[in-house]
């Protein structure tokens, strides 16, 4: 069974920059892509970056140009590097990935983020 699990979140002022890994077990290459998300206290789960095996990427329009989603093959690890934070990147963030033939995502148990004003 896959699993991931998240870790480098913490407290940080707003301007700061915080980075996210998220362990894979196994090979990344088993994906068919890896995802990070994240939700804010009352509010729904958002999608935050994405990463194809063939290196597309994608980001939500809020954290365009902040943030940047990576992988380390080598070492089955995903990134997600936040820079200029502020207090609305409050959240827990998952990571999240599809194995290829699977109907269903992956997910980490999340790491807290949290943006002080």
């Amino acid at each position: 069974q896959v699993q991931l699990v998240e870790s480098g979140g913490g407290l940080v002022h707003a301007g700061g920059s915080l980075r996210l890994s998220c362990a894979v077990s196994g090979s990344i290459f088993s994906f068919n892509s890896m995802a990070w998300y994240r939700q804010a206290p009352g509010k729904q789960r958002e999608l935050v970056a994405t990463r194809t095996n063939s290196g597309n990427t994608n980001y939500a329009a809020t954290v365009k140009g902040r943030f940047t989603i990576s992988t380390d093959n080598a070492k089955n690890l995903v990134y997600l590097q936040m820079a200029s934070l502020t207090p609305d990147d409050t959240a827990v963030y998952y990571c999240s990935g599809r194995v290829i033939g699977s109907l269903a995502d992956s997910w980490g148990q999340g790491t807290q983020v949290t943006v002080s004003s």
